[in-house]
């Protein structure tokens, strides 16, 4: 029997990303969205890693199988870190990504181009129902704009310019995001650390 990831997100942007990362993983991947039942989990850490642990945990207790979560935000150096934790709902609970980057930009409409180096940061969690589990993180360096460009990506991929590629992060392909972004280089280090994992909870899964 083929073994299986749940994805621990509804965010259709990451799902979509995960799935091309995880392609050739050889292992069946699903979303949380797509399990009947399965929980809300409140993201109510301070940390990245408090997040993606406790919703990993959560989504494998519940539905018996293996749950691969992230968390991740934009961490801004001129705003002391923020939005961070917060980057979600950075302009509110139910804010759009447009109403966060552009909240974003206003905070910043004084801050002068040196000052405006920021990153996107991820941390990742492969769970398994039995306790065990393996965490990566991983970064993508940046600079904010000053206008947002592009219709590629989600979040504020179109304020977040990447120096080495004279674009914003929603002007480059999906291809060329995974290649470099923050939940590619996140996915790279689990990655390394996957098969020995697999290995350490063969026969552990259920039935």
């Amino acid at each position: 029997m083929k073994r299986q990831i749940v994805l621990a997100t509804r965010n259709r942007g990451k799902i979509r990303e995960l799935q091309a990362l995880m392609k050739d993983f050889g292992i069946e991947v699903v979303s949380v969205a797509d399990i009947k039942g399965a929980p809300e989990v409140e993201e109510d850490a301070d940390t990245f890693i408090g997040n993606s642990l406790k919703k990993a945990r959560e989504i494998a207790s519940a539905t018996g199988f293996m749950a691969l979560a992230d968390d991740s935000g934009l961490v801004v150096d001129a705003l002391d870190g923020a939005p961070g934790v917060y980057s979600a709902r950075y302009a509110g609970d139910n804010a759009t990504d447009e109403e966060n980057y552009l909240k974003l930009l206003e905070e910043m409409r004084d801050i002068p181009d040196e000052k405006r180096t920021a990153r996107f940061k991820c941390v990742m969690v492969l769970f398994h129902p039995s306790g065990q589990w393996i965490s990566a993180e991983g970064s993508c360096e940046g600079v904010i704009a000053r206008e947002p460009a592009g219709s590629e990506g989600f979040g504020y991929d179109p304020v977040f310019f990447v120096p080495e590629l004279n674009r914003c992060m929603a002007q480059i392909s999906p291809d060329e995001k995974n290649a470099i972004s923050h939940r590619g280089n996140a996915l790279k280090k689990l990655r390394e650390m996957l098969p020995e994992f697999l290995e350490k909870t063969r026969g552990k899964d259920n039935p």
